[in-house]
């Protein structure tokens, strides 16, 4: 079986200096929270002492277009299986797009036994695809673990033609990120979502909780194709509202799955987001936004 990955991710352990993922100046201990946005502090990149390796099975292989395939998660660390802890009421998420970042799915695989999880899916045409599973092992931080894959066939995948798009019609829905041409690079910002349905503006109270959340965000870089995986915090003035640490200045395809009526709805954005200036003390650190 050719198609086995291995990669290590990084994980915290001992008494290190934390960090908020957002906000690098703030430094805390394990289990501190950001006095500034909630979130639980992360060690500072340099700091870890463990790391789990992740590796990827697909039955069967070679991955065919329009066949189901199995895909199986092995998380390991010094050869014992991952205890992993419920995030967003899964213990992993996956996201998969195509190398043009034109097709998004995000599954959720089952655990078989501790440290296994299992999925099956179908890829709807040929060529290269970017899996990222998103997972917190117990007492460890957050990790973004990325595996690319290659699908036999014959179709071939929407090409990327990099137009602004700030705002998504679906379902009847139009979604607007209203701050697109204010992102720049290298610091916290909020990501600001006004929706709308057949005229009338609509709050948070209209949407129903996905996973654990009033949406989920997934954002990755054109050039880079790293993820950023953001989840919304409560705003009286916009119904989805998140706070997001953009590393690198680059165009970025955005999807948010948000609920209403027990149905899913997909939302995609192309932004360009600008070369911040660079604050002294920031750390350069990786970035998991949770």
């Amino acid at each position: 079986m050719e198609n086995h990955h291995n990669h290590k991710v990084q994980n915290n352990g001992g008494n290190n200096n934390y960090t908020c993922p957002m906000h690098p100046e703030v430094r805390g201990n394990k289990g501190d929270k950001c006095p500034k946005c909630g979130m639980n502090l992360v060690p500072r990149e340099g700091t870890e002492e463990n790391s789990v390796d992740v590796s990827l099975e697909a039955e069967p292989e070679p991955i065919e277009e329009h066949q189901q395939v199995k895909l199986n998660f092995t998380f390991s660390e010094g050869n014992k299986p991952v205890l992993m802890e419920i995030s967003h009421e899964m213990k992993v998420h996956l996201m998969v797009v195509n190398e043009d970042l034109t097709w998004f799915k995000h599954i959720h695989p089952e655990e078989k036994k501790t440290g296994l999880f299992t999925v099956t899916t179908i890829f709807p045409f040929a060529g290269k695809f970017i899996l990222f599973s998103d997972f917190k092992p117990q007492n460890g931080s957050q990790n973004i673990d990325k595996k690319e894959l290659t699908v036999q066939g014959k179709t071939k995948s929407e090409s990327l033609e990099f137009i602004p798009k700030t705002v998504s019609d679906v379902d009847g829905y139009k979604l607007i990120l209203e701050n697109a041409d204010h992102l720049d690079s290298g610091h916290s910002q909020s990501l600001k979502f006004s929706l709308e349905k057949d005229g009338k503006k609509l709050s948070e109270s209209d949407l129903e909780q996905y996973l654990g959340a009033s949406a989920h965000i997934a954002m990755i870089g054109v050039k880079d194709k790293n993820l950023i995986h953001v989840h919304p915090t409560s705003n009286n003035e916009y119904p989805i509202y998140a706070e997001a640490h953009i590393k690198n200045s680059d165009k970025y395809r955005i999807w948010v799955e948000f609920q209403t009526h027990g149905k899913v709805h997909l939302a995609d954005f192309s932004i360009e987001v600008k070369e911040g200036k660079t604050k002294k003390g920031n750390d350069e650190h990786n970035v998991h936004n949770h």
